[in-house]
């Protein structure tokens, strides 16, 4: 006897939304198990909802990000801080990916297939993050966070290829420019296990912003766009902020970032210091 199918975004948008830290991992893994067994059709739904808020538990509370405690780790409080940031971001990320799926439904499978796994990975690094936190004695929502991520991801729901550049190519990219500063911060004060977790975070970013990547230059090639000059423009029309180095030109490029791209850093880069010896 053959399974039903499911509808992919059907099931897709039930994990999106839903706010029950374990019950949206279970769905999640639901999601991969019927991926795996080829249980799912891809037939696009009449409507796509604008989702403003995802499914997420009630906290932490969310307030600007002035509003939030230092995260030096000099102090118990600042090592508590700077991973509950980290907890915070990578269940975002499971919303981030999700939302890709949902929203954007006349991709090719092939598409589907890499955002879902991109979602399996961030929400084991969610528990990963999340049980060392236990163990530090601190639980998920013991501290307030910030909703800067889901913003720019509501404010480029209407555009996939907006979407892969401001959020992988842009946001997530910073992970990669990040995250071994804080790997030595963490070392220093002899969290070794911090460490092992970054570690594992910063392999799998770098695959993750590749997914960017190569969605965001099969949607240029498909428009007939030039990558580069199109990239300036969704920064310039989209972006709230500067782009800021240093930057971690290895990890860009593992990631797909072209040479015209890393030279374009590398200038960004050189006029931030030239600025800051004046």
């Amino acid at each position: 006897m053959v399974a039903a199918k499911h509808n992919l975004f059907e099931q897709v948008y039930a994990c999106l939304m839903c706010s029950d830290l374990t019950e949206k991992i279970q769905r999640l893994d639901n999601l991969l198990d019927d991926w795996s067994e080829r249980r799912f059709e891809f037939i696009p739904l009449q409507k796509v909802e604008r989702i403003p808020d995802p499914g997420r538990p009630s906290k932490p509370e969310l307030v600007a990000p002035k509003a939030l405690i230092r995260r030096r780790v000099g102090s118990r409080e600042g090592h508590l801080a700077l991973m509950h940031s980290i907890a915070h971001i990578e269940f975002n990320a499971i919303n981030l990916a999700l939302d890709a799926i949902y929203r954007f439904q006349q991709m090719p499978i092939a598409y589907y297939q890499d955002w879902l796994g991109v979602a399996g990975e961030e929400a084991y690094h969610f528990q990963m993050v999340r049980e060392h936190l236990y163990h530090m004695g601190c639980e998920y929502g013991d501290m307030p966070a910030h909703n800067g991520l889901w913003l720019t991801t509501y404010e480029t729901d209407h555009d996939v290829m907006v979407r892969m550049a401001l959020v992988p190519r842009t946001l997530e990219a910073r992970g990669l420019d990040v995250t071994p500063p804080m790997i030595k911060r963490l070392r220093a004060i002899g969290d070794h296990r911090g460490v092992e977790i970054l570690k594992i975070l910063l392999r799998d970013e770098i695959g993750h912003v590749a997914v960017g990547t190569r969605w965001y230059r099969y949607e240029c090639e498909r428009r007939q766009l030039n990558p580069f000059d199109e990239f300036q423009r969704i920064l310039n029309t989209y972006f709230h902020g500067d782009i800021r180095g240093p930057f971690n030109y290895a990890a860009r490029e593992q990631a797909g970032f072209s040479e015209q791209e890393i030279a374009w850093l590398k200038s960004i880069e050189k006029q931030t210091f030239d600025f800051n010896d004046d």
